[in-house]
């Protein structure tokens, strides 16, 4: 799905990588036709050059990796002590030595951060 406020569709995209590549225009001339930077000109080109047509369709921008991910022992620790001493994320992040923000992303993402009054986890 194109960005609402996107300049470019895939058409508008493989329009635009056509006239570089095949036709010959100069990057520059492209993106002033096409209105948008020189740099994305040269980015739909380059992908056009090497996927073709294919190439112009949107992709995730989910990251491939996450080198900066909570560890996984760090995560069971949070949650063993959440379990076992019902505390919120600022006591388990001081206990831990950890961020606030951290213990609360891995609480919510296991669902045993509640926004009522119990310390059950929500599912069961």
């Amino acid at each position: 799905m194109v960005h609402r406020n996107a300049p470019l569709s895939e058409t508008g995209r493989l329009r635009l990588a056509q006239c570089v590549v095949d036709d010959g225009w100069p990057l520059r001339r492209a993106a002033e036709r096409f209105q948008v930077a020189v740099t994305t000109a040269a980015r739909w080109s380059a992908r056009y050059r090497v996927e073709g047509p294919t190439g112009m369709a949107d992709r995730s921008s989910r990251p491939h990796r996450s080198p900066n991910q909570t560890p996984t022992r760090t995560e069971r620790r949070i949650i063993k002590v959440r379990v076992i001493r019902r505390w919120g994320p600022a006591r388990i992040a001081y206990l831990l030595g950890l961020n606030v923000s951290t213990v609360h992303k891995v609480l919510s993402r296991y669902g045993w951060l509640d926004c009522g009054g119990s310390t059950a986890r929500p599912d069961g």
